[in-house]
């Protein structure tokens, strides 16, 4: 574990507050960023940057190389359509998940529910406190997960942070029902080995299976202990929720010594993640396939038997990948697409000073069949728009725009706004669109931006962490055809077979 991963691991663990952005700004001016988890459920202080960094950013604004501050700039082929500014819950905006004409976003301090059937005024059906990062998100049928990620003094939506070395304290998955929108419904809590940082469903006809991404153990912590180099399987009955229970811990990177298996990270390999377990999983289930986002690793593995997910390979890049982040498979499931979120989403890595291939998403082709099918590097994406040095920026949370026979997705950059890209030719991938606001701020580095943008049913949605949930129009003949695509529900991390 790095040092900077220590630090925000107990600062998230304790519950006190972080000043992640100046420790990350600090790690970039002096030489490579070593990686970081996302950040905790407390607001990370803006810190101020340099007076030449100040002023680069304001002669970029003034020269027009980059926006105004909080500007909107789009291509030609995206409308901005609506924003939906916070309301109840504060605190940081995180993931989200659609189903029917209902959109659900995450929020450090609960999650609220829109009716989007008109997506030009989406309406705000409830809004629910219940504080824990980072509040990831999903659904299916009745049910709503939400992941908490820091340590809590009990498992009610009352809970209050605690420290992590207390026995006591509690982290890990909240079930809701949701059947009336207008009234969710708390009916279970499961806990899990070092909480819930993320976690994909994995949805049968009478259960569904959640895999449980969290890391960053520590000896000091009783119910998250080195080595954890695995996830959590939860086992939820659709009829019987508050019957929700762990089935297994698969150990996805055996190893020997007390910290296990996968990726050392520095000082073997300088400015990567140790891996200490998975951050983000998504899952295929027509295929029966998963890719782990994994720290230091990316993952290819089977889920036939959900109980039992088996490792078909593994994969590192100690060049140019610092922290493994999410994933996503091409509809034809021979590609997958890893994120590296450099400087954890806390840091300015998107300047000519990081380059193009640090703090982007990676290609991979998957050859072969069966259990022999392996993970192939074909080529880097990044946003080629440079960021001003007060702006966080990394590739982030993003999904497939479903277009036979091209591979094309939307994702969230943070503070570098929402990207469209194709990458039907896995070594050469283009960007085809975006949107972006201008910097939050020219004399510091804020964290702002958009943590998810997600493609539902004909418009794009991004919950962007400080300004609010925005709706947009990609009017685009290269992505027009994915109108006629309609989904009942969309989990981004269980990815849907859109054409059967």
């Amino acid at each position: 574990m790095t040092l900077l991963n220590d630090l925000l691991a107990r600062r998230r663990h304790m519950g006190v507050a972080a000043t992640a952005a100046g420790l990350l700004a600090a790690l970039l001016t002096a030489g490579p960023a070593a990686a970081t988890p996302d950040p905790g459920d407390v607001p990370v202080t803006p810190e101020k940057v340099s007076q030449r960094d100040a002023a680069e950013t304001r002669e970029a604004i003034e020269s027009g190389e980059i926006p105004g501050q909080n500007e909107i700039v789009h291509s030609d082929n995206i409308k901005h359509v609506t924003n939906i500014p916070k309301d109840l819950l504060p605190g940081t905006n995180s993931d989200l998940a659609f189903q029917g004409r209902y959109a659900y976003a995450g929020n450090y301090d609960g999650f609220r529910i829109f009716d989007i059937s008109n997506p030009k005024a989406p309406k705000t059906v409830s809004q629910v406190l219940c504080p824990g990062a980072q509040n990831d998100i999903s659904v299916s049928g009745n049910l709503l997960f939400l992941s908490t990620d820091s340590s809590r003094s009990d498992n009610s939506c009352n809970s209050t942070t605690q420290p992590a070395t207390e026995k006591s304290s509690w982290e890990g998955m909240k079930v809701f029902d949701i059947s009336d929108k207008k009234n969710p419904k708390y009916v279970a809590a499961v806990e899990t080995a070092c909480g819930s940082h993320t976690h994909t469903l994995v949805p049968e006809r009478r259960n569904v299976y959640v895999y449980v991404s969290s890391y960053s153990p520590n000896a000091a912590f009783p119910d998250c202990r080195p080595p954890h180099d695995g996830i959590s399987i939860i086992k939820v009955p659709r009829k019987a929720p508050e019957k929700a229970a762990v089935v297994n811990f698969p150990v996805l990177f055996p190893g020997e010594g007390p910290d296990g298996g996968g990726n050392p990270g520095g000082p073997t390999n300088p400015g990567v993640s140790k891996t200490t377990g998975c951050h983000d999983l998504t899952v295929l289930p027509s295929k029966d396939l998963a890719a782990g986002a994994c720290m230091g690793d990316g993952i290819l593995f089977s889920i036939k038997d959900p109980e039992n997910p088996k490792i078909i390979d593994q994969v590192q890049d100690n060049v140019n990948f610092s922290f493994w982040h999410s994933a996503t498979f091409n509809q034809k499931a021979d590609k997958v697409v890893f994120t590296d979120e450099l400087g954890g989403g806390g840091a300015a890595t998107c300047n000519e000073a990081i380059g193009p291939n640090r703090g982007a998403d990676g290609i991979y082709d998957i050859t072969g069949k069966g259990d022999k099918r392996k993970l192939v590097f074909r080529g880097y994406f990044k946003i080629p728009r440079h960021q001003a040095d007060t702006e966080n920026c990394v590739a982030h949370n993003g999904s497939l725009i479903p277009v036979k026979g091209r591979d094309i997705m939307v994702q969230a950059w943070y503070q570098g706004g929402v990207s469209v890209w194709d990458f039907t030719n896995s070594s050469n991938p283009k960007e085809i669109a975006y949107f972006e606001r201008g910097p939050i701020a020219t004399d510091a580095l804020s964290l702002g931006g958009s943590w998810s943008a997600y493609y539902y049913n004909g418009y794009i949605y991004s919950n962007d962490i400080t300004k609010g949930f925005d709706v947009l129009k990609l009017n685009d003949r290269r992505t027009d055809p994915a109108r006629w695509v309609r989904l009942n529900e969309l989990n981004v991390q269980t990815q849907p077979d859109y054409f059967g």
